[in-house]
């Protein structure tokens, strides 16, 4: 910055600067000042209604945790949930309760419902998320219900399945077993017995009867879990 050698030239340097360049100062100020009380109430309004949609989502759970509902009850928490999808769209509480619409579809044997419901949650959840992921490897189990297999497994195998590899590998066997394909569906069944762990992802006592199911050639659990060890022996 120029460098001033008397007050005179400095107070007359700061009149010039102040008629060349006070009026956008001010409104740069005020513009300034705005984003930041708007800042302040944008996030306000973001935490009140965060806390709006988890009340409603906990409405909504205690509506739906009774197993067989009646029909009045079923009848509000599926109002909740419509609610809950329709004042705050773009929040993860909508996404789960498309995904409890969902499954109430299924119950009911409404597959188009189901559908309906997912591609929602897929158009709205991000892509590799867990809630996407759940939404996909459900849509698939929908599809195949419906006729659709090959559009089904066409879901399955375009995205990672993430933590939920042997979800996915175990919904692949089933809808390779159900077009006849018990080859590819054995495969797919030891990928899932190869990927399950112990938090009870898939129900493991199930998938191995659907193993011993497609023949004799398939090894035990156990015997599996032991071949390292005598390998190691020998």
């Amino acid at each position: 910055m120029e460098s001033y050698r008397t007050e005179e030239e400095q107070v007359e340097a700061l009149r010039r600067w102040w008629k060349e360049n006070g009026r956008s100062t001010i409104v740069a100020i005020i513009v300034a000042l705005g984003i930041g009380f708007g800042w302040q109430g944008f996030k306000q309004y973001n935490e009140e209604r965060s806390e709006g949609a988890s009340d409603l989502y906990q409405r909504m759970l205690q509506a739906f945790s009774t197993p067989v509902l009646p029909g009045e009850q079923q009848e509000v928490a599926v109002q909740l949930a419509q609610q809950l999808k329709s004042e705050y769209e773009g929040t993860s509480y909508a996404q789960f309760a498309a995904l409890q619409l969902a499954s109430t579809a299924v119950g009911e044997n409404d597959l188009t419902g189901a559908e309906t419901e997912l591609r929602w949650v897929l158009g709205k959840a991000d892509a590799g998320s867990d809630v996407a992921r759940i939404a996909q490897l459900r849509l698939a189990r929908v599809l195949a219900a419906q006729g659709q297999q090959e559009q089904a497994l066409g879901i399955l195998a375009e995205v990672d399945a993430g933590a939920y590899g042997a979800s996915y590998a175990l919904a692949r066997g089933d809808i390779l077993l159900s077009l006849g394909r018990e080859d590819e569906a054995l495969e797919a069944y030891l990928a899932a017995r190869a990927m399950a762990t112990a938090d009870g992802e898939i129900n493991l006592a199930s998938l191995e009867q659907k193993l011993q199911a497609l023949g004799s050639r398939v090894p035990a659990l156990a015997d599996t879990a032991a071949a390292p060890a005598a390998g190691e022996g020998g």
